[in-house]
């Protein structure tokens, strides 16, 4: 591994993956949240962004209804 970064609060080093890790002052790894802010605060990664809404399908208009019933009203006869 590669240090990439020493503070008085943690080191960051890039593993030969390109993946990150941080050493924390007390000799241990830091994991998870912690891991993700301490890298964006060091612009080393970008924030993740939320997932877009699935779309909802639009609910069918009178106008769009109309010609439907109709022909279903001409098939039936």
């Amino acid at each position: 591994m590669q240090q990439i970064k020493k503070t008085a609060d943690y080191t960051i080093y890039q593993k030969k993956s390109g993946r990150y890790a941080i050493k924390g002052k007390d000799k241990q790894w830091v994991h998870a949240e912690d891991k993700t802010r301490i890298l964006t605060a060091e612009q080393l990664i970008k924030p993740p962004m939320p997932k877009a809404p699935a779309p909802e399908p639009e609910p069918a208009t009178e106008a769009e209804s109309a010609p439907e019933a109709q022909a279903q009203g001409q098939s039936e006869s």
